[in-house]
């Protein structure tokens, strides 16, 4: 990522102290986490909360729970969270949180606690206009809700806008829980691309409703996949399928359908391949196999660089993920919003205003790669740089 900034620098001639305030991140929190356990124990999680760059406006990006949890990670995804708020052209910086912790392996009462102690711990540092968490890995609008009302306790104020992601009665957003995926089809519309033969590796939330828009408008999606493995047919009803998955856990064995690997439907022959899964699923050994047309990167990196580079040569289009997954962000930002004016919207507005929003940015972005003669992801960097160098410098 520091290196696609240095290119888009060297595009636009950059001046080097700005690059250099952009290769280190602006505050780094960590704590120590104290939590009684169900049993009696106190037993202590690292925390961290990252603050990369705050010339924009004030740190936004989720928290997440999972035990590979570590500070360089929460420090890159928080780089991350600064070029997707500038290509989105949101009046935020960049930020990220993290747990190292085992949700799974948490009840009820220990995951509240334990979300509660987080905002003790790194409050001073949170608030609506200086750092806005949200959802992440393995977090939720139930973590979201404990978490506001833990702030707002120790403040002793209402602030709904200090979070977002949280439960609609609490001043969550209409469309939040789908506006990753509703995000990336409005990009694919933005760009030409309205219809075709799609596959689907993750089929979680953003997945799952990726699949159910693209089906209700016209596109075909013949592949699906998660954790467990993945399924194929010609004629499938994503409906049945999510409804498969609750009862069973899984996509596979779905009736009438051919059971696939995660890697078999990397080598489907369609259009369209979106990546809503993990980091790195297309890599140097596995690019080869990739037939798709389109890869839009609906997980954070599913393209490791030097698949990208393969894919680019071959004339594979790309829609890098900090344009793609970018609608989840901005519903945030509109929640943000309507919590700060106190005047909330319908469903359909919001859903608008994130098509208004994300056909906009596929637009610049589009427009930066044709002037430049770049792929779409450097053409998401020259923009997010364009942004953000003029917010620096402003304050100089």
């Amino acid at each position: 990522m520091r290196e696609l900034i240095r290119e888009a620098g060297r595009v636009l001639k950059t001046e080097e102290w700005i690059l250099e305030e952009l290769e280190r991140p602006k505050r780094v929190l960590k704590g120590w986490l104290g939590v009684k356990m169900d049993d009696g124990r106190i037993k202590h999680f690292q925390a961290y909360r990252v603050v990369y760059n705050e010339a924009r406006g004030p740190g936004k990006g989720g928290i997440r729970y999972h035990p590979e949890v570590n500070e360089e990670e929460v420090t890159e995804l928080a780089f991350w969270m600064t070029v997707k708020n500038a290509v989105m052209d949101l009046p935020y910086g960049g930020a990220k949180g993290g747990v190292k912790v085992n949700p799974k392996e948490l009840s009820e009462g220990e995951l509240e606690r334990l979300s509660r102690e987080y905002v003790r711990t790194f409050h001073p540092f949170l608030g609506e206009d200086i750092d806005v968490p949200a959802p992440d890995v393995y977090t939720n609008p139930r973590v979201m809700g404990w978490m506001v009302d833990e702030y707002e306790r120790i403040k002793g104020k209402h602030e709904p806008g200090m979070i977002t992601g949280k439960p609609l009665a609490l001043g969550g957003s209409e469309g939040r829980i789908y506006a990753t995926a509703l995000g990336g089809i409005y990009v694919l519309e933005a760009l030409g691309i309205k219809e075709g033969r799609v596959a689907i590796q993750g089929f979680g939330n953003a997945g799952s409703w990726f699949a159910r828009f693209a089906q209700e408008r016209g596109y075909e999606v013949v592949a699906v996949s998660d954790s467990k493995g993945g399924i194929y047919t010609e004629d499938m009803e994503v409906e049945r399928v999510i409804e498969h998955k609750r009862e069973t856990g899984s996509v596979i064995n779905f009736p009438g359908a051919r059971n696939i690997s995660n890697e078999d439907l990397l080598s489907l022959d369609v259009d369209i391949l979106v990546l809503a899964a993990l980091q790195g699923a297309v890599h140097r050994e596995n690019v080869e196999k990739v037939h798709a047309k389109t890869i839009l990167e609906l997980a954070n990196g599913p393209v490791t660089p030097e698949a990208d580079r393969v894919l680019g040569e071959r004339g594979v289009t790309v829609i890098p993920d900090v344009l793609a997954n970018a609608g989840g962000v901005t519903v945030s930002y509109f929640e943000w919003v309507q919590n700060r004016t106190g005047y909330y919207w319908s469903e359909g507005e919001v859903q608008e205003k994130l098509r208004e929003k994300m056909g906009r940015a596929a637009r610049e972005v589009e427009e930066r790669k044709e002037e430049y003669g770049v792929s779409l992801r450097k053409g998401a960097y020259i923009l997010a740089l364009e942004r953000i160098a003029e917010a620096i410098r402003a304050r100089y």
